[in-house]
């Protein structure tokens, strides 16, 4: 019997439910509704999608300067367009943007504090 196949959904305590909302609609360019969003990997334009669940030590510095008890990763299709928009809409990143072997990686934080990892899959 199959119990988990995949990562079901990131729900998040907000002081202000519709300005936050609002921003990940305007800056990550998601589809939000007013009970939240939906991805279907149906509608993925990379064969190989896959999203993780990962445990990091309770003193980790990873989702620094974000007090949140989680940190959340987005896939997107192109890394460096999305950081560029971003920049040109004020959005502050968290240091610069890296390449590795998992694919490119740049964070932010949402207007609620939470840190927010944008993941670009290698091709």
């Amino acid at each position: 019997m199959k119990r988990v196949i995949g990562l079901g959904g990131i729900f998040l305590k907000c002081r202000d439910c519709e300005n936050t909302r609002a921003w990940y609609a305007k800056h990550l360019g998601i589809n939000v509704e007013s009970w939240g969003a939906q991805f279907n990997f149906g509608d993925d334009p990379h064969p190989a999608a896959y999203s993780v669940l990962s445990f990091f030590k309770s003193g980790t510095d990873y989702f620094d300067p974000s007090e949140s008890p989680f940190m959340i990763n987005f896939r997107v299709d192109d890394l460096d367009a999305l950081v560029a928009a971003l920049r040109t809409e004020g959005v502050p990143l968290i240091g610069e943007p890296l390449k590795e072997e998992f694919g490119k990686f740049a964070w932010l934080l949402d207007p609620e504090g939470n840190k927010i990892e944008l993941w670009e899959q290698p091709k």
